[in-house]
């Protein structure tokens, strides 16, 4: 068995987004927000996400954005749920596994998982 790269450069990071966004555009519970809620443009938004996920993995400073100010709209016209997160995370954690191994591969799991928590809380206790 040949073992995995872990995630180590915008490259990985980028690979990652672009795979883990084609699950959820296609996935039942959760590909309505990103086609028909509030379609995105996956040529402008792949490079967004990456620019998070670089700032968090890589200590690249990069994403400028309020990434919770973002998801207040949607979760307005579309109230994201428990089974929404948890679909996300459930995308987001296998397409890592199935593609990088490692330490920061962890600390993504770990970020995605309390990113998720967070905004989950956040939504549902706003008045928005």
């Amino acid at each position: 068995m040949i073992a995995k790269k872990d995630i180590d450069s915008r490259t990985a990071i980028e690979h990652f987004v672009a795979a883990f966004y084609e699950k959820l555009m296609k996935d039942e519970t959760i590909g309505i927000i990103f086609t028909t809620i509030v379609p995105i443009h996956l040529e402008k938004h792949l490079p967004v996400i990456a620019d998070f996920w670089e700032s968090i993995l890589l200590d690249h400073p990069v994403y400028k954005n309020n990434a919770m100010s973002v998801h207040y709209p949607i979760h307005k016209k579309f109230p994201l749920t428990q089974q929404h997160f948890d679909t996300w995370l459930r995308h987001f954690n296998n397409t890592l596994d199935e593609m990088y191994e490692g330490p920061k591969t962890t600390l993504a799991k770990k970020r995605a998982k309390d990113i998720a928590a967070l905004m989950l809380h956040k939504m549902n206790s706003s008045t928005i």
